[in-house]
């Protein structure tokens, strides 16, 4: 049985949580290997929505495993939050399994996470400013606290003490505001201590004896490609490594057990917060896939951006990640549209670039190149098989597989868990 790597295609929001909800059935574990409560999935079952910020979105699955390891940073209120939430709703969150090795998101990378974005002014990068990147900035720097170290005070008091000695004179002298006492923070992260104890365990080597019995293991990226720290429009990108080689290294499993890898890819292009966006349109097509797809962020709020769907980031996003599989996701949101373009390449500087510029400063200059394919009218919302979708859908779908290099194996026709198209088994 497989070990699958789910990552989105774009710059984030394309739906993997229901493509997690597709596979679920047949799942073990479903795991989280980067990023924290920076990003969401919405689920939608039975009419209800689940939406999701720092728990796996698998653990809405009877039976499914959920697990957080090593590669997230996590925000314990939040956690205990989530999983209360979903209690309370009928779920059961008892299977949860957390690494000892995760990074604890502490009160003071909330704070300096949003005084630093303020201080950028017109250079912010749009964090979510929930602590996210400067919890990562302490893990590269040797200065992080990770969940095992919670359950030993005197270490805890140590390494809060060390962390605070250096960032109070920054938010003291630089951003001119109080310091954090480190009893605060201490007595803070303690007070989680024994619900988060029964959840703790050595989770690399819990999915290794996973895979070595054969069953299947779903590795669930947060963000997406373009947002990949090393692989995305930097500096404009997340603070993890949200590309399928973040699983390796977020989880702790060996490259070599990976057998699929699944990515997400919207109909059209969306993204948050700043950065480079060659197809983003701000007119009235703007507004239409913004109103009809719903374009808000699960965790923010934020609208978000919306463009024509860009094929050479797709094809970007299949040779970095190595991709098996695409997910295609709200194809009915294009149902009504005359026409839709489709960019199949960039001009920059007066030259046709058919691939993703490797310099920024180019990806930010460059101009989509169109090629218009006929829109349908019919309702979609009810396929659920290919072929009867209208012909010019098939058209569409057909189109941007080509373009991509790799099969389209599943199609999203609405926001329902029962509201897709399977073309090909994504565990075959």
């Amino acid at each position: 049985m497989p070990a699958v790597v789910l990552i989105g295609a774009q710059w984030g929001d394309e739906g993997k949580g229901k493509a997690t909800d597709l596979l679920g059935p047949r799942l073990d574990y479903v795991v989280k290997f980067n990023g924290g409560n920076n990003a969401g999935h919405t689920v939608v079952i039975d009419g209800d929505k689940y939406a999701l910020h720092l728990l796996p979105s698998g653990i809405l699955t009877p039976g499914v495993i959920p697990v957080i390891a090593n590669g997230v940073v996590i925000d314990l209120e939040v956690l205990f939050e989530e999983l209360d939430g979903l209690s309370r709703r009928g779920v059961d969150v008892s299977n949860l399994r957390v690494s000892a090795n995760a990074h604890i998101i502490t009160p003071y990378h909330r704070v300096l996470d949003r005084v630093t974005e303020r201080f950028l002014g017109k250079r912010q990068i749009g964090t979510t400013g929930r602590g996210i990147g400067p919890t990562y900035a302490d893990k590269i720097n040797r200065a992080g606290i990770r969940v095992q170290d919670l359950f030993d005070k005197n270490i805890l008091q140590q390494k809060v003490e060390g962390a605070l000695e250096q960032k109070n004179h920054l938010l003291l002298k630089v951003y001119n505001r109080r310091a954090i006492g480190v009893t605060e923070v201490v007595d803070e992260l303690l007070s989680y201590v024994e619900r988060l104890r029964p959840l703790v365990a050595d989770t690399s080597l819990l999915l290794h004896q996973a895979l070595n019995r054969g069953e299947t293991v779903l590795f669930e990226g947060g963000q997406a490609t373009m947002l990949d720290v090393d692989h995305g429009t930097y500096p404009f990108v997340t603070s993890s490594n949200a590309t399928s080689g973040g699983a390796v290294t977020g989880s702790g499993i060996a490259p070599n057990r990976i057998d699929r890898i699944i990515a997400v890819v919207k109909a059209y292009t969306t993204r948050v917060g700043a950065g480079p966006f060659p197809t983003e349109l701000c007119d009235e097509w703007g507004e239409f896939l913004s109103e009809r797809g719903h374009e808000f962020g699960t965790t923010t709020g934020r609208r978000r951006r919306t463009g024509w769907y860009d094929a050479p980031i797709t094809r970007y996003c299949a040779r970095i990640n190595g991709v098996t599989d695409f997910v295609l996701t709200k194809l009915d949101v294009l149902t009504g549209l005359e026409r839709i373009p489709v960019c199949v390449a960039y001009e920059v500087d007066g030259n046709r670039r058919d691939e993703v510029p490797v310099s920024q400063s180019d990806f930010h200059h460059a101009t989509p190149i169109y090629q218009e394919f006929p829109g349908w009218t019919e309702d979609i919302s009810g396929v659920r098989t290919f072929h009867e979708l209208p012909v010019n859908a098939q058209n569409y779908v057909l189109a941007l597989e080509n373009m991509g290099g790799t099969r389209i194996s599943a199609i999203g026709v609405g926001p329902g868990r029962e509201q897709i198209i399977v073309r090909h088994d994504l565990l075959g």
